[in-house]
């Protein structure tokens, strides 16, 4: 059975606290990748900025109709806990699975490739340079987490405060520089597609949804997790929008276009050479504390999941001698190696990585909004502290959101996507072989409790 939490265990984040928790996984590196894979789908300026405010818009509304749930059913195992309340075990489990599978092990995948592109500004390694890098960060990283070392959050406090210091840089820089835009050329996008633009937009916003996760942890969650949600987006809205403003004034649209690292070549024109350096390893540590978060949280997903499967239980032992999940590291290690490899033999490794990703995650999303209108019917005596705005059109229309960013997903993106679909669906067999007496609700943190990437 998947780790029940301590009935000692009391909440204890204040709304600052959860707000502050929520923007630290949101803001992460991928918005120092995604700017110029979005300037290539839009077609003007005004398109580049529109999208970003289309997608918080998007976010926002999802953030309205998770902040009923939460504060319904507040549970540190968040969406695990919805879609085992609304569907049934199952369907949590091959939630479980997908994470493990496809967007936990994207994710770090994705994570390693930016990693890759900025350390290889650096140090250039060839053609494959990044996936180099990609690769041997995910291994050394790996084995640092079965040796047992683990993380000092003063540490992940101390690179979530240069992230941030980072950002306000880009900001200040793009607003009050007087450098002239140099266009450089570009090829012009090749389908300006609104919908792969927001593919790209929304990962960036991605994470939001782990504010569910905190409603178990936050003092008073009934009453304050809709403050988190909606404080916590309108906080990611602007420092997103404010960030891709200051790199459009200083890099245009084809110098995003034309850039792998926009963070780096917005520096090198306002602050030289030297500047663009400071940045990338600033960047780099940024990088490798995420791709070690996201494999310390993934191993625990994946060993936590194998309790409730029974031919998956060798893969739950811990060592008990270094207290770590070894074996679902490794498991998590060759896997994402696997998808270093795909990656590599695409033209944009990273890409790749949102192209195998996003499907699943957006079938998931949908179902967790979905599941609003389920347990509104199956439990309508429940009291609702916080009910969303405009019932029902608000959760209608973030379903037909998540359905058509589903869509995008598949539609605008490569094979990558059909194989983390068909990575999901191979999952499907371990139903047959799940623990008859492991309730869904308990252990739902074990499983569902970290986040995926925010790259």
């Amino acid at each position: 059975m998947l780790h029940r939490p301590d009935a000692s265990h009391r909440a204890h984040l204040s709304v600052f606290d959860a707000v502050a928790i929520l923007v630290g996984i949101v803001v992460g590196i991928g918005i120092f990748r995604t700017p110029s894979l979005v300037a290539a789908h839009v077609e003007s300026e005004v398109a580049f900025l529109g999208v970003w405010l289309l997608g918080g818009l998007v976010t926002l509304v999802g953030a309205l109709c998770y902040a009923e749930l939460s504060a319904a059913h507040p549970h540190s195992g968040g969406e695990y806990h919805f879609l085992s309340r609304a569907y049934g075990q199952p369907v949590a489990m091959m939630f479980g699975w997908a994470r493990t599978s496809v967007i936990q092990t994207g994710a770090i995948a994705g994570v390693a490739f930016v990693l890759g592109d900025y350390a290889a500004t650096l140090l250039p390694l060839g053609p494959y340079g990044g996936a180099i890098y990609a690769a041997l960060t995910i291994l050394v990283l790996t084995a640092v987490n079965i040796a047992g070392t683990f993380q000092s959050k003063w540490l992940q406090i101390a690179v979530t405060a240069l992230e941030i210091g980072i950002i306000l840089a880009i900001i200040g820089f793009g607003f009050f520089s007087s450098t002239t835009i140099i266009p450089v050329p570009s090829a012009e996008p090749g389908t300006a597609a609104l919908g792969l633009a927001l593919v790209f937009v929304l990962l960036t916003y991605g994470g939001w949804n782990e504010a569910s996760y905190l409603a178990g942890e936050v003092k008073n969650a009934s009453r304050d997790i809709a403050r988190v949600f909606l404080i916590g987006t309108v906080v990611l809205v602007t420092v997103y929008v404010s960030v891709n403003l200051a790199l459009l004034m200083v890099l245009g649209l084809d110098g995003l276009r034309g850039s792998g690292v926009v963070a780096a070549d917005m520096m090198r024109m306002v602050a030289g050479e030297s500047g663009a350096k400071v940045v990338s390893l600033g960047i780099l540590v940024a990088a490798v504390s995420t791709l070690n978060a996201t494999i310390f949280t993934g191993a625990r997903s994946a060993s936590a999941l194998a309790r409730d499967v029974t031919w998956l239980a060798g893969m739950s032992q811990w060592s008990a001698q270094r207290q770590t999940p070894a074996r679902a590291l490794v498991l998590q290690a060759i896997i994402s190696l696997a998808l270093v490899c795909f990656g590599a033999a695409t033209q944009d490794g990273f890409r790749a990585m949102v192209d195998y990703a996003a499907p699943v995650f957006w079938a998931f999303l949908f179902l967790t909004g979905l599941a609003l209108f389920v347990l509104r019917f199956r439990e309508p005596d429940r009291t609702l502290p916080y009910k969303v705005p405009l019932y029902p059109a608000t959760p209608i229309l973030f379903c037909l959101s998540c359905l058509y960013m589903l869509h995008s997903s598949i539609a605008y993106t490569g094979t990558g996507a059909l194989i983390g679909l068909a990575a999901v669906a191979v999952g499907a067999p371990i139903l047959l072989f799940r623990r008859r007496d492991a309730e869904a609700d308990d252990g739902a943190a074990g499983t569902a409790a970290e986040k995926t990437l925010s790259p």
